[in-house]
């Protein structure tokens, strides 16, 4: 299948034409003092994924617009166009998303895994419209149900599943205490807006929804 002869490409295939201009970005990130984790090859074609944090609060949007800025100046010196539309070619592939990982200091106390699963969950239901809202343009075609994604329609969540609204990681899971992954953002969703939405149902009861 299409999706498994590109995932994980390291120095072949369809997205290793790439890697040089993700290194490149890696590097300005790095040097300009942001907060940049890591980068992979992504599932489709062309589509490669950086990771931001650890980051607190409004810090986290901070560094990530910083890091779509220089990915666009990036692309420019390679004469490569930059896209962040959760799915610019239509297909049986993975669209972009921009997963949130997000935790407190009671999720990642002793038990943390039952305060996501009794506090935060029921909290995450209850507003998953208003989040889908502000999670990113066009996200209807990324959230399908298919290819490791859940439906925009409807709320779920698993431990270690992919295709689900709200991941439950498997290192959570085992540690009972960490954090959980949003999985409904798309790519060119406003960091600000998303991670905002998340405290306000998480840790403040909708207080500003």
């Amino acid at each position: 299948q299409i999706v498994g002869s590109v995932r994980c490409v390291q120095e072949t295939g369809i997205n290793a034409e790439y890697m040089g201009i993700t290194e490149a970005h890696l590097r300005a990130c790095i040097t300009s003092g942001l907060k940049i984790a890591g980068i992979n090859a992504e599932s489709a074609p062309s589509q490669w994924e950086f990771q931001v944090g650890i980051a607190e609060g409004i810090e986290a949007g901070d560094h990530l617009w910083l890091a779509r800025y220089l990915l666009t100046r990036v692309g420019e010196d390679h004469n490569v166009d930059i896209t962040f539309v959760p799915k610019p070619i239509t297909g049986n592939w993975a669209g972009s998303g921009c997963h949130i990982n997000f935790s407190t200091e009671e999720t990642r106390a002793e038990n943390g895994l039952e305060y996501i699963l009794q506090e935060f969950l029921p909290k995450l239901e209850e507003a998953h419209c208003e989040h889908i809202e502000v999670y990113g343009e066009d996200n209807a075609k990324r959230l399908t149900g298919r290819n490791e994604t859940a439906l925009i329609s409807v709320f779920s969540f698993a431990e270690g599943h992919r295709g689900t609204s709200i991941r439950i990681p498997l290192m959570t899971q085992e540690a009972n205490s960490g954090y959980l992954e949003d999985r409904r953002p798309a790519s060119n969703m406003n960091p600000y807006l998303a991670t905002a939405i998340l405290v306000d149902t998480c840790c403040l009861n909708g207080k500003y929804r």
